[in-house]
This record gives C-alpha cells, structure tokens and sequence, in this order.
C-alpha cells in the first residue's frame, strides 16, 4: 500500500480495497461500496472488528455510510461526512433508511413511541444525530421511521431542519460542558477534544475532518500569535500536537480534557502552560474557521 496514503482515510487493506482506489493501491480484491445508513442512535467506529477494539470515533443517527464488507456481525465502511474508515456492527446499519430532514439541536432528547412524555422512551439521540420529520403532533415531531420501529415522536423544540444551521458553533460546544472526555467519542455520553469542535462545527454547516491534526491542517485560515497570545476572538481554535480547543473569548478554552476527564473551560493562558509542561507541550497552531 502507498504508505502516504492515511489509514483513517483510506477503504484499503491488503486483501480489500475501494474501486476507485485501484492503480493506487496493492489489494486482492477492489469493491464498489453500498450506500447505508446509521440507524441507531449511535455507533462505534472501531480500528478493528471486535468489540474491545479501539474506539476512533462514533457515527451518529441518520449517518450516511459506503459498506465495503460486511462479516460476522461487523461492517467496514467509510463515513461520508468527514471520510473516517472504519468497522461498525453490522445491526447498526440499514440500506433502506430515509435521508434526514432534521437534526437534534438539543445535548440529548428521547425518542418516545407516542406523542407524550409519559411514555416509555425508545432510545435517546445525541446533539447532531439526523431524523426524518414528516409532521407534528401537539409539541412532537414525528418521525417516519425510527431504527426498527414503524414511527417515532421527539420534543420539537428539540430538533432543527438541516437547512437551518446555528448561528453560533461555540454555542453548540457550550452545551456540552462538563459531559465526561471519552476517546473517539462524539455524544453527550462522552467525547474528546476533536470530537467535540466537530460536532459544534457541523451543527452550524461547517463541514470539518475528525482529528485535530486534520483539523490544524485544513480548517479556516490560521491566526498569528506570539507568547502574549493577542489577537484572538471568540470560536478560535488553539491547537496542540494531539489536541484542540476553542475560545469562548479571547482568554478562555473550552475544551475535552483528560487532564479532569471532562469538557472544562478554563483561562487560556492556564491550560497552555499546563499542557506545554504536562503533556502536548507548546501551542502548534491557531485557526479561525470562518
């Protein structure tokens, strides 16, 4: 295989590869992928097909998917919205399942079998997941299909149409203070520090790569800035070698963290020198995405 090729990006193995990378790369066998979409809430993107494998990053509800093999329970894709290769469980999929038309805007709201909150919910969705809205019903959306089920309601307040996105992404991150840190995570249950800039991103229509390094490499325009750290405005991102955060002011990070296994804010100039003396050291990059 064309070692510049990146493994994260890239439907290729040495026994399977994507068609359209034949000439590209050395593979037994080279595939057309099938379209499917994520019809859970949520599903891992694991680095190999087992579940204790590592986790390196989520798929959401709605998600749209190209499935190059499908094997034992598992499923090894690529992800349309930011191209991350994959294997998912394989149940976690559907060929059949309808484009979204919304998306949650809210950290999580609950998927009911009727319209009122009283009933015993199906599942819950995450800030970002995609459902298909084909009306309402007092303060309900219903939906027209929701994984197995034949229909489904959510809080309307709750959902978004896709073709309205926030105005404001460090908003979005915002709602998600204090939500536990989760390597490869991309839910209110749990997220990293990439995972997080690129669900609040993308919930204002800003489509952006998974990995910080991706993300340093090509998201916005990059910010001059000395050791003063001057200059800056709110929805910067600061980046380390491994890590990213966003400023909800010009002095303060928000971030996912290991450092208190959380989404924390704190002063800018505090977080960077602990970092550089802890962990990812001296700040690499600054970027304003729009």
């Amino acid at each position: 295989m064309n070692a510049i090729l990146d493994r994260r990006l890239t439907p290729a193995r040495a026994d399977l590869a994507a068609r359209h990378l034949e000439g590209l790369v050395e593979a037994r066998a080279f595939v057309d992928p099938v379209p499917m979409r994520v019809a859970a809430p949520s599903a891992p993107v694991r680095r190999e097909p087992r579940p204790d494998a590592p986790l390196d990053t989520e798929a959401l509800c709605g998600e749209a998917v190209d499935v190059y093999e499908r094997f034992e329970g598992w499923a090894w894709v690529q992800l349309r919205s930011d191209g991350y290769v994959g294997y998912v469980p394989d149940d976690a999929l559907r060929a059949d399942a309808l484009v979204p038309t919304h998306r949650v805007s809210a950290l999580r709201s609950f998927v009911y079998p009727g319209p009122s909150m009283k009933l015993p919910p199906l599942a819950a969705l995450s800030l970002g997941a995609g459902v298909t809205v084909t009306g309402e019903t007092g303060e309900f959306a219903t939906l027209s299909e929701f994984g197995r089920y034949a229909t489904g309601f959510v809080f309307a307040g709750h959902v978004a149409p896709l073709a309205t996105p926030e105005a404001d992404f460090v908003a979005v991150a915002e709602l998600f203070l204090n939500v536990p840190y989760l390597w490869g995570g991309k839910t209110s249950l749990g997220l990293d520090c990439s995972g997080l800039t690129q669900l609040a991103l993308a919930a204002a229509g800003i489509v952006s790569p998974r990995d910080s390094d991706m993300l340093e490499r090509d998201i916005g325009q990059p910010v001059p800035f000395d050791d003063a750290l001057r200059g800056l405005q709110r929805g910067d991102l600061v980046f380390w070698k491994g890590h990213v955060g966003i400023l909800t002011d010009p002095d303060t990070l928000l971030h996912a963290t290991a450092s208190s296994m959380t989404v924390t804010r704190e002063p800018l100039r505090t977080a960077r020198d602990r970092i550089q003396a802890r962990s990812f050291g001296a700040i690499t990059g600054i970027r304003r995405p729009r």
